[in-house]
């Protein structure tokens, strides 16, 4: 297929534009850039020569087979132009029969990873839940984090809570780097004693990330986080910032907010206390 480049395309058309509007508006940059949305907007509607006479907003609306249209999205990745958004939208447009290409773009090991990562979106925005279970899987499976997972995540919390229970069966099997993904998934959905007990896992294991896993305790708003959460406000090693949200997680639950602390000395409370 021919990857036309859009972006190049609307430079070009800016570029004349540009210049006939130079006098027009006394070569004043910001009016011209407050201009550009609209400029925009006229270059999709206008029919092109370089598009056999069809309007750039009307192209990619005469295609109706979604598989050829993830061919093209991976095909534009591959040879380094950049993806319509024109593109994406078409695809978009065709919802449920996007899905199956979707899914098997996932499914692709040899495809760019940025498709990957387009294709991942789209699915949301389809609502796609086909892909649940994948993305559950593959969240168990990390051994370290990274942005797909955190793609994945995003996805299964616009699930809803039709996630809780696939989760809660894949944890025996997850890693470290997978729980800790799916206490944020779970922290919004409460109501599992086993999503209670793996945020208090996170919290009382990962010394490192106190503020985080109290923010997601305070979310899931289970009142018997709070000894934990008050001890761990009590530690004399606890750095400023985990006080400051561990003591916001006790507040958010119900408890009394803990007196105030002596930090001096400590980094976090330094460089704030100088700003």
């Amino acid at each position: 297929m021919n990857c036309i480049n859009f972006d190049q395309k609307f430079e070009q058309y800016m570029g004349v534009w540009m210049k006939n509007n130079a006098e027009k508006y006394k070569n004043n940059m910001d009016v011209i850039e407050g201009m550009m949305p609209d400029v925009y907007m006229e270059f999709l509607a206008k029919p092109a020569t370089w598009l056999g006479g069809k309007a750039p907003q009307d192209y990619f609306g005469q295609f109706d087979d979604a598989a050829e249209l993830v061919s093209w999205l991976c095909e534009y990745e591959r040879r380094g132009v950049p993806v319509p958004d024109l593109l994406l939208d078409r695809i978009g447009e065709l919802g449920d029969a996007a899905e199956v290409p979707l899914l098997a773009l996932l499914d692709d090991d040899a495809a760019p990873d940025a498709a990957v990562m387009t294709a991942i979106s789209l699915l949301r925005e389809i609502e796609s839940t086909a892909p649940m279970q994948r993305y559950i899987e593959r969240i168990a499976a990390l051994e370290e984090p990274d942005e797909r997972a955190d793609m994945y995540a995003e996805s299964l919390q616009s699930m809803g809570d039709a996630v809780v229970a696939p989760i809660l069966s894949a944890l025996p099997a997850a890693g470290e780097p997978g729980r800790d993904i799916f206490a944020d998934i779970l922290s919004n959905f409460p109501g599992e004693e086993a999503s209670f007990q793996l945020l208090m896992e996170r919290f009382e294991r990962c010394d490192d990330r106190r503020a985080l896993f109290a923010s997601y305790l305070a979310k899931y708003g289970d009142d018997r986080a709070l000894p934990a959460l008050r001890r761990a406000a009590e530690d004399p090693h606890v750095n400023y910032l985990d006080f400051v949200e561990i003591s916001s997680a006790i507040e958010a639950l119900g408890g009394e907010r803990p007196a105030e602390r002596e930090f001096a000395g400590d980094p976090y409370y330094e460089s704030l206390k100088h700003v």
